[in-house]
């Protein structure tokens, strides 16, 4: 089996059953009643969401064989280190936390594995691109705009995704504010790691 069948396979195996994993959680959501607005108001959710699509578009590139240009990278890297602050900031906050009525095997994909497949598919095959430190504010737009779309949206219909950004559970709008400063030099660091990394390494696969 040659490294490109490995990205390839790889690469549409996991995204699929990221989507398999979602699309059931929310068939289990919807079935309880749950808010499907909610649902989808979870950085989670959209992140994991996220990376199956890149994981499923980058896949069939290489199928193809054709090259990803500046954007897709840039793209690729949003939903990688999307997906690190999913792993770090569960593992983080959240592990020891009811997860309610996710189903134990999505649990793992979501919060578990999908976070190491985008990393270790980065470290694998990484942007043919040379990236610089810019980028990374390319890559800031997503969280930023998740975090004000939830602040926004918290107090109007009085709920929050995540315990640390409810200004009732996090100790007020500076707890709030705390725990976001903290998680935003997390991701400045993740990202800065795997910008060096992603310039330092050979990709395995060339098209």
């Amino acid at each position: 089996m040659t490294k490109r069948t490995v990205l390839i396979g790889g690469r549409f195996f996991f995204g699929l059953l990221t989507l398999v994993a979602v699309g059931t959680q929310l068939a289990v959501h919807l079935g309880l009643g749950f808010d499907v607005w909610n649902f989808f108001s979870y950085f989670t959710i959209l992140s994991n969401l996220f990376a199956a699509v890149v994981l499923l578009i980058s896949g069939y590139r290489v199928l193809i064989r054709k090259r990803p240009t500046e954007a897709d990278d840039v793209t690729r890297g949003t939903a990688t280190i999307a997906m690190a602050i999913v792993g770090l900031v569960f593992g983080a906050l959240l592990a020891s936390e009811d997860v309610g009525s996710m189903l134990p095997w999505i649990n793992i994909v979501v919060h578990y594995l999908i976070p190491v497949v985008m990393v270790v598919d980065w470290l694998f095959q990484p942007p043919r691109a040379t990236l610089q430190p810019r980028h990374i504010w390319y890559w800031l737009l997503y969280p930023i705009g998740y975090l004000t779309y939830s602040l926004i949206r918290g107090p109007l219909v009085n709920w929050y995704p995540y315990w640390f950004i409810d200004p009732a559970r996090a100790g007020g709008w500076g707890g709030v504010a705390a725990f976001a400063l903290a998680i935003s030099v997390g991701f400045l660091v993740v990202s800065l790691a795997m910008l060096w990394l992603g310039n330092k390494l050979k990709r395995q696969v060339d098209y």
